[in-house]
């Protein structure tokens, strides 16, 4: 029997593809049961408890900022948003206090559309309501800060008016980042 490199190579590349697919559907649902509620931002920004080797110094001080972009699908919760709410949670979680974590978010692009309320987001989504104005109202009532570009809402024609309660209004993109450096914020790369 004759058998080809190609034959052979497709064989151990099908196989491993399945075993990485079937260990990647293993991880995420083992991994998924790992994630629980957060203690300050109910029912977003689940976290994992961490045996973490890295110890978080007592006293520290978190001003974080970070930056969004990208909008959610219509109707969808933007993961970016999600993601202060685990920094929030998992913070906390791990015996920072509250008072100690300041967050903000600086919001450009088609991102800027999940910063509206619901008559202005309906506009741009077939009716649909923005799924994200809970967790936004729930992260300014424990101190976070959003800021869209007034560049990009000028683009797109948004108002402070059609901004979520508590959303503000920033020159620009740019202009937010300069002053959250300036007030001592790092840029979370994530």
């Amino acid at each position: 029997m004759k058998v080809s490199f190609y034959s052979v190579s497709k064989c151990v590349f099908t196989s491993a593809v399945f075993t990485i697919i079937a260990s990647s559907s293993f991880m995420a649902t083992a991994g998924l049961e790992a994630f629980k509620p957060g203690l300050v931002i109910k029912n977003y920004g689940n976290v994992a408890e961490v045996d973490s080797s890295l110890t978080i110094p007592a006293g520290m001080k978190f001003k974080v900022a970070f930056d969004l972009g990208s909008a959610a699908e219509a109707a969808e919760l933007n993961r970016s948003i999600d993601t202060l709410a685990r920094f929030i949670n998992m913070h906390v979680a791990a015996g920072v206090k509250l008072e100690d974590i300041s967050v903000a978010m600086v919001v450009h692009g088609k991102a800027a559309s999940d910063m509206t309320k619901d008559s202005f987001y309906q506009q741009l989504n077939a009716g649909q309501k923005n799924a994200n104005k809970d967790l936004i109202a729930q992260l300014i009532n424990n101190g976070a800060k959003f800021y869209v570009c007034g560049q990009t809402a000028a683009y797109y024609g948004i108002t402070p008016d059609d901004l979520l309660p508590g959303v503000d209004m920033a020159l620009s993109a740019l202009t937010a980042h300069a002053v959250l450096a300036h007030e001592g914020y790092s840029v979370n790369p994530f």
